[in-house]
């Protein structure tokens, strides 16, 4: 568990990460350098959950090793399919990282967001539904295990 008292902006109590696998976790199939570790660290005090329609059909073999949750999801309609995980783990307790028009409905939901710009770039229009954005995973995994570095951003 997370618990994050940002001033003049709300309560977050999060249990869970959320997070894309394709331009979020990984480039072009092949996980970011670094995240494996952070993700690690990270799964002592969220429950990680990866969901992907795994484009390029390696999300399991990348993922390997890791203490999370993995789902495939169809690639019809991912942002309801996303949007309905976060319901029913609860949106109030859910913190949620991606990149892609198909992360909207997720973000809305979610009890933080945080949207990744990256090397596969990000939908532009996700941007006003993103409570914080980062260029890196790393960075926004980061923000996670130091969530000091969140209350400095969002307070007001």
């Amino acid at each position: 568990m997370i618990k994050i008292d940002i001033p003049g902006y709300k309560k977050i109590e999060a249990g869970h990460l959320i997070l894309d696998f394709n331009g979020t976790l990984a480039t072009d199939g092949k996980l970011i350098p670094g995240t494996l570790q952070l993700l690690e660290k990270l799964s002592g005090r969220l429950d990680i959950h990866i969901i992907t329609a795994d484009t390029f059909g390696t999300s399991g073999k990348e993922l390997k090793g890791i203490n999370c949750k993995h789902k495939i999801i169809n690639p019809l309609m991912q942002d309801i399919q996303k949007e309905m995980y976060v319901v029913n783990l609860g949106s109030a307790h859910v913190i949620a990282i991606g990149n892609g028009q198909n992360d909207l409905l997720m973000f809305r939901r979610s009890a933080l967001s945080i949207m990744v710009i990256q090397r596969e770039g990000a939908f532009g229009k996700l941007m006003p539904f993103s409570d914080i954005v980062c260029f890196s995973i790393n960075d926004a995994l980061e923000l996670l295990l130091n969530p000091i570095r969140i209350v400095a951003t969002l307070r007001k």
